[in-house]
């Protein structure tokens, strides 16, 4: 682990955290049950706001090696997600014209969800993941895979054996690379001339506003505006063309990418009234970050109260899903199997494991059918209704959801 005071993009001093977190484990690293007296490490979660670039950051970083060479995430285990990268993929193949004589690049790849998608309609694609373990299971589904992190020696490796590449993909990693101006250096290295790279990230403005906390963790290093990122592009003679709005996680924002000197692009209107929108609410500013920390104690203390007064009632309570943030609001909140008996995971690589810092342990999805709990906490709450969709049967015995963001209802 490292710890610097200073900006990672651009140096400067970064005061004090506008919100601690604590000390927490790596929000992704299950324990398997039969390591259950492993002790785990923790570091401190605290978030920064730059004042002279505005890019929201942890000061602690924990090397990328130690988080992701052996990597839980599957993408391909969330229908809405899976959706999502398929609609994507219709459009920017429409939109861009990208056919058989076209190169993708998706950087951070994961199973190959998404790249199946271009595959199928026979675009030479290239993905990039980190995780050995994801990236083998990408290379059965027929993704060409390479295993390795993302630089700019890599890009440059991928332009001798390839070519430069008409399109580049990048979702939800920018957040995850400690090294952002490298990262950035290889986009631009790797971008043809005239090429697209998109982007998404979760929306820093959506996290601030509705409470989204546990998103914070220790692998996501950044947590974007669309001010800071431009600072950033700009710096490495990239410009944002373009922009969308997305529902995902919780809220979220795709940027359309291209270099400074292409003039086939042209900045879109809603680009900039976007920007002018982010200066009004004060995303520049340090007093738009500093209530956060009040906000977030709220939901902390009516979350606890309102678990232990169903524990006094008798009520089973279940959770589901074994996510990231999940691990954050746990640990946050202090919340372990005193008040939360289980949860459950569609991901066959986190059942039969013990969430992280909370000891929790994670089943197969029937266990809900078996135990038939009072009360499920929906931990991955971005996907809330594709989940409560799938557990409709929990109605035959009058089962109930709690959703902890923004706030605690139940459902």
């Amino acid at each position: 682990m490292t710890d610097s005071k200073k900006c990672k993009f651009c140096n400067s001093e970064l005061g004090s955290p506008f919100l601690d977190l604590g000390c927490q484990p790596l929000c992704n690293n299950n324990i398997p049950f039969k390591n259950v007296t492993i002790s785990e490490e923790k570091y401190p979660l605290e978030v920064y706001f730059c004042s002279s670039c505005y890019l929201v950051q942890l000061a602690h970083s924990i090397a990328p090696e130690e988080i992701f060479n052996d990597y839980t995430y599957l993408s391909s285990y969330s229908e809405s997600w899976l959706k999502h990268a398929s609609e994507y993929s219709k459009k920017i193949i429409k939109n861009y014209n990208l056919n058989e004589n076209s190169f993708v690049v998706e950087i951070a790849s994961n199973d190959g969800y998404l790249l199946k998608n271009f595959v199928k309609e026979k675009i030479p694609s290239l993905g990039i993941e980190p995780a050995k373990n994801v990236a083998k299971i990408a290379r059965k589904s027929g993704i060409n895979t390479v295993n390795n992190f993302f630089t700019n020696n890599l890009s440059k490796s991928i332009v001798k054996d390839f070519r430069k590449a008409d399109l580049i993909i990048a979702n939800n990693v920018f957040a995850h690379v400690p090294n952002i101006t490298d990262f950035t250096k290889g986009v631009k290295n790797l971008l043809s001339e005239n090429g697209v790279f998109t982007l998404e990230f979760p929306y820093l403005k959506n996290l601030i506003e509705n409470n989204q906390f546990d998103t914070i963790y220790h692998e996501h290093y950044f947590y974007y505006s669309l001010l800071s990122l431009t600072n950033i592009l700009d710096y490495h003679e990239l410009k944002i063309f373009d922009i969308d709005e997305l529902k995902t996680h919780g809220g979220s924002l795709r940027v359309y990418v291209t270099h400074k000197k292409s003039r086939i692009y042209q900045t879109t209107k809603k680009l900039n009234t976007f920007l002018q929108k982010e200066i009004e609410l004060g995303l520049n500013k340090s007093e738009f970050y500093y209530n956060f920390n009040n906000k977030i104690k709220t939901i902390k203390e009516n979350l606890i109260t309102f678990l232990i007064k169903l524990r006094k009632e008798g009520k089973k309570i279940a959770g589901y899903g074994a996510p990231g943030k999940g691990n954050t609001l746990l640990n946050y909140c202090g919340i372990s199997t005193d008040l939360i008996d289980f949860t459950v995971d569609r991901n066959p690589l986190k059942q039969n494991t013990f969430l992280p810092g909370s000891r929790i342990p994670v089943y197969n999805t029937e266990k809900i059918k078996d135990d038939k709990p009072d009360y499920i906490l929906v931990l991955p709450w971005n996907l809330k209704e594709e989940i409560i969709n799938s557990l409709n049967y929990v109605k035959d015995w009058q089962g109930k959801f709690i959703i902890p963001i923004p706030e605690v209802t139940i459902n």
